[in-house]
């Protein structure tokens, strides 16, 4: 079977949660599995590099069968060879790499040419998406809430505040509106100029984070990504018509379309000591209008 030739080209940036396809290539997987790639596609896999928004659910149909998908991964093709999810040794876009969505599904009976349906849970994915946005959205207010804790220059976030959750973040994870982001404060922060007895107090420190999020919540504004084309490896910037000002951020997920879709965006935050530092947990919790 031959492998693809160009990206998947994908629809879920703008949204889409239906889209025809061609099956281009399956690969056959253990377990009676199958890695079924179609030459365009509405489903969101989860990303290798940084895999904080979980891959969508849904289904794939080819003729009569309709197979749920098992899990959706990216994958990536290199001088002849394919590699799924965490075989894939290079971040996307990467020089000389096709990327590619992987359906899986179980059992057999698919081949190359035929065309193919797929459909995503739709609420599961608006859940996703209010998630990744509050997520953005506390990230943001983070590092406002603690601009005042610097005491040396560094890099700056979107909104031109110290980018406090860029420089401590280990790991981010989306889940059905809301989110939970890991920070470690430790020797290398404290040397770029942190202060972290900022950190003493979470809860004046969420109630000051928790005000950002009111305010824009409250304001509203258009949310959308932009992007050059459909190909999975090409850029794709999170756009956000905050009252603070216009807000670009690198990001392949998805989102909601504007902030009024939102009643509330609140956060907690725990903290502990570990070794050689401190560890930050904040959990985002958005509530949706229905």
């Amino acid at each position: 079977m031959t492998l693809p030739a160009a990206d998947t080209l994908i629809t879920y940036p703008d949204g889409g949660v239906s889209e025809s396809g061609i099956v281009v290539h399956v690969e056959p997987l253990d377990g009676g599995r199958a890695a079924v790639i179609l030459d365009r596609t509405a489903a969101h896999p989860v990303d290798t590099a940084w895999p904080d928004q979980p891959a969508d659910r849904g289904t794939l149909t080819v003729g009569e069968e309709t197979h749920p998908l098992v899990d959706i991964v990216t994958g990536g093709i290199h001088e002849g060879q394919l590699y799924l999810g965490a075989d894939l040794p290079v971040r996307g876009g990467t020089e000389g790499w096709i990327f590619v969505v992987a359906h899986i599904v179980d059992g057999a009976g698919i081949a190359e040419g035929d065309p193919a349906q797929i459909e995503v849970d739709a609420l599961y994915r608006t859940d996703l998406s209010a998630g990744h946005t509050a997520c953005h959205l506390a990230s943001l207010a983070l590092d406002a809430a603690l601009a005042d804790a610097w005491t040396k220059p560094v890099s700056e976030d979107a909104l031109g505040n110290p980018a406090f959750d860029a420089l401590a973040i280990q790991t981010s994870r989306i889940h059905e509106n809301g989110s939970v982001d890991v920070y470690r404060i430790g020797k290398s922060l404290r040397r770029k100029g942190f202060t972290p007895a900022a950190l003493d107090d979470v809860d004046a420190l969420a109630a000051r984070v928790d005000a950002h999020l009111a305010a824009w919540v409250s304001a509203g504004g258009a949310v959308h990504i932009e992007r050059a084309d459909e190909a999975l490896s090409t850029r794709r910037t999170w756009v956000c018509a905050l009252a603070d000002g216009r807000t670009d951020i690198p990001c392949g997920g998805t989102h909601v379309a504007d902030l009024a879709e939102f009643e509330s965006i609140t956060v907690g935050f725990t903290g502990e000591e570990v070794e050689g530092g401190r560890q930050l947990t904040m959990t985002t919790t958005a509530h949706v209008r229905r």
